[in-house]
């Protein structure tokens, strides 16, 4: 459920990873699941992965280590205390969902309120508002308001669950 499953992961990958000189972050990125395959069909490309959850972080650098995979990096934290801007094109599954009350959670690690949701949408917005143009960003299960309306939906697939967006 809290996973992103490959065969989204396989179609996002050539959206974000156009060419070999891109940094795509995965914001609330678990276990490192995306990180991991996106790294492993584009070796070339630097995927980075930001979660609250050390014992996540741990997982999936434990992953990334067995699986010999260099270009995949972890950082634990909040996405609030990045400069966005030093990422080129980001992927979002929703993380900021488990934060509403009747939601689904992958453990009680963090603290959850629906003011929490409201903010980190309100901050990611702002932040790719801000973002250049040619921006990309893929949406997973999101309900897309954390997407300013200066980005155009390009591609949308899965019965509208995948998103793909360009800042224009």
């Amino acid at each position: 459920m809290h996973w992103s499953p490959l065969y989204i992961i396989q179609k996002v990958i050539p959206y974000l990873a156009p060419n070999d000189t891109i940094k795509v972050l995965d914001i609330g990125s678990g276990v490192g699941t995306f990180c991991l395959a996106g790294a492993f069909y584009k070796p070339s490309v630097a995927f980075f992965g930001v979660e609250q959850r050390k014992k996540l972080i741990t997982h999936a650098e434990t992953a990334r280590k067995k699986l010999g995979i260099p270009n995949a990096r972890f950082i634990h934290g909040n996405f609030t205390q990045l400069n966005l801007n030093e990422f080129d094109h980001f992927y979002f599954y929703n993380s900021f969902f488990e934060n509403l009350n009747g939601a689904e959670k992958i453990d009680n690690e963090i603290v959850y309120s629906n003011e929490l949701y409201n903010y980190y949408s309100i901050y990611l917005y702002n932040q790719l508002e801000k973002m250049p143009v040619g921006t990309r960003v893929a949406t997973y299960c999101s309900w897309g308001d954390e997407i300013p309306p200066c980005y155009q939906l390009a591609e949308t697939h899965f019965d509208n669950l995948l998103k793909l967006w360009i800042k224009l």
